[in-house]
């Protein structure tokens, strides 16, 4: 997905008052020369996920190591696991348990301190109001099933901490509907801001239904080329793949792969692109974009 004029404009800006934050201005000067060369210099298959990896790399260059988000996830996972069992009472009581495990794991893509300036626990928690979670887009759910049903392979890609327990609870329900299938789930290979790696999979208990694999970096999206071998061995010969937010659709979106996409809109590049309110959930079929 390309980064365009307005795209270009949000990443500096944040990135600039986060280097403001710091209390340094010559050191904050240094860092926006290296910012407006690295956007002056992209290629265009470049994508923002991919622009702020490397911004990454400058920052902690210059400053040292990058703020920890390793407590906001365990607080976010725990919150979470302790409504496990009366959201899978949810998911197990609706007519369609599948959908409805699409709908709760979808809701916990909020959780995103990347694309969200902030992350509002309140507001996620009335996301799972019934009247919040939305819908599926028919077409895309029929054709997602009929996949699944004559697939032999299934890979989850995850986004972030908090909603990868409900991407676990779609996973148990998923093999309980499919058992055939053989699930793979890809987390980040390296921590970055709030995304799931494989300790917040091991800890939401993904690993009791579906291999865990993992990017190999610390990129908060899904660049193919960059993933290991065997990593990428999976993904490309998978069946069916589910991508879960915005960072994976904007670095995956035109791949060819049979993905689906399961995301929240929280920025205004999506909202305009799909002519929807902020928050809105999106289900997607990629080669019908």
């Amino acid at each position: 997905m390309r980064i365009t004029e307005t795209c270009e404009k949000c990443l500096y800006d944040r990135q600039k008052e986060r280097a403001e934050r710091m209390g340094d201005p010559a050191l904050t000067e240094r860092y926006l020369r290296e910012l407006t060369r690295i956007l002056k210099n992209r290629r265009e298959e470049d994508t923002s996920p991919y622009m702020v990896h490397l911004f990454d790399q400058v920052f902690t260059e210059l400053y040292g190591e990058q703020k920890d988000y390793r407590e906001i996830k365990r607080e976010f996972n725990d919150l979470v696991l302790s409504m496990r069992e009366e959201i899978l009472g949810k998911i197990r009581s609706a007519p369609d348990s599948l959908a409805e495990a699409l709908l709760y794991a979808r809701i916990g893509n909020y959780i995103d301190f990347g694309a969200m300036k902030s992350v509002d626990r309140e507001t996620f928690l009335s996301l799972f109001e019934r009247e919040h979670l939305g819908s599926l887009n028919p077409q895309v759910y029929g054709a997602f099933r009929q996949r699944l049903r004559q697939g032999k392979s299934f890979v989850l890609i995850t986004d972030n901490c908090g909603e990868i327990v409900l991407d676990g609870l779609f996973l148990q329900i998923l093999h309980e509907t499919f058992p055939h299938l053989t699930l793979y789930t890809l987390v980040r290979g390296e921590e970055v801001l709030n995304d799931a790696t494989r300790a917040d999979a091991e800890r939401a208990g993904i690993d009791r239904f579906s291999t865990v694999i993992d990017s190999g970096s610390a990129v908060a999206g899904t660049i193919l080329g960059m993933l290991p071998k065997e990593t990428a061995e999976i993904v490309k010969s998978a069946d069916v793949l589910l991508a879960k937010g915005q960072g994976n659709y904007e670095t995956m979106s035109g791949c060819a792969l049979p993905v689906f996409y399961s995301l929240l809109c929280k920025c205004d590049l999506f909202t305009e692109r799909f002519q929807v309110p902020l928050l809105t959930g999106m289900f997607l079929q990629e080669g019908m974009l």
